[in-house]
């Protein structure tokens, strides 16, 4: 099984302002660092030390990091 199969693409988003939550998919080939919440329109960025919106607010890290995270 190849890197690529073994990522997981989907992401559930939780907005910490009104905890709308949102199944994403989640880019391969960039980080995502802005990220409109549905609910409440906030605009979500990353924590300090995260990536991504979806390593800081997501139920999955973003792939790089699913990637570094595997096994050699």
């Amino acid at each position: 099984m190849s890197d690529a199969e073994r990522l997981q693409l989907q992401s559930t988003i939780s907005c910490p302002r009104c905890a709308e939550q949102r199944t994403e998919t989640m880019p391969t080939d960039a980080c995502q660092v802005f990220y409109e919440c549905q609910g409440c329109r906030t605009m979500l960025k990353h924590h300090e030390g995260d990536c991504c919106v979806f390593c800081s607010f997501g139920t999955t890290p973003c792939p790089p990091i699913q990637q570094a995270r595997q096994p050699d």
